[in-house]
């Protein structure tokens, strides 16, 4: 592979793989060896790429003006549309709206040729049975999870009754015909999925979970996984 195509590889290849990435997993992700992803690096950085880090500790790209601009195959601008449109008709209508100036942001950046295959792309998406509309407090929710703070509402269980939670709120989950939390209940100390549409009250506690919400959510993930197993045992 020429030199200047790796390159533009190896600069994808960071803006996909959680940071900081080794050089021992870029090697892997580029084919090459860490011989020529070290060179490889070094060239980025003569060029302008902000590349922090060093062998045995990890990389980390930073986004910078100077770097070449990304550049998406059709296959990709297909995926990009089909999944906007995906988050326009399923989030609630701030989300709605930030993908759509994402797409307007993206698409505006793109060479004529490939702004022609966004705009006219080949696949859709359209829900005949739309999703209920996502109630307010969804977006206190997300915010939430991002700041690390607890949440205090009233929650109706699945026998009807309203009890009081603090909960920490880990992630969302768009499923096909609701919106789940993903939390951990300081109730019933133990990790919950809440129903978005069950809640009430909802409001910002002064508590912070810093910083454990991604080991957290990476816990309940993996307990999640254990039990779709189990049932499929």
């Amino acid at each position: 592979m020429p030199k200047p195509d790796r390159l533009f590889r190896l600069l994808s290849a960071f803006r996909m793989l959680p940071q900081p990435v080794t050089a021992a997993r870029l090697a892997e992700e580029m084919g090459v060896s860490e011989r020529t992803l070290y060179r490889d690096i070094q060239s980025l950085r003569a060029g302008g790429a902000l590349i922090d880090g060093e062998a045995g500790a990890g990389y980390t790209l930073t986004e910078d003006p100077a770097l070449p601009p990304q550049m998406f195959t059709r296959l990709e601008v297909e995926a990009l549309v089909l999944g906007l449109a995906e988050v326009a008709q399923s989030g609630d209508a701030m989300l709605a709206r930030a993908a759509a100036e994402a797409q307007g942001k993206i698409i505006a950046t793109l060479p004529d040729r490939v702004q022609r295959q966004a705009i006219h792309a080949v696949s859709r998406s359209y829900r005949f049975e739309p999703r209920n509309p996502a109630p307010p407090h969804l977006h206190l929710l997300r915010e939430a999870a991002w700041e690390e703070r607890a949440v205090d509402l009233a929650y109706r269980d699945t026998s009807g009754r309203m009890t009081a939670r603090r909960i920490w709120p880990l992630g969302t989950v768009f499923l096909d015909r609701e919106v789940q939390v993903l939390a951990f209940c300081c109730l019933r100390q133990d990790f919950r999925r809440f129903k978005v549409l069950q809640m009430t009250d909802v409001t910002l506690a002064d508590e912070s979970f810093r910083p454990r919400r991604v080991p957290l959510l990476r816990a309940f993930l993996e307990k999640l996984r254990g039990a779709r197993l189990a049932a499929s045992a």
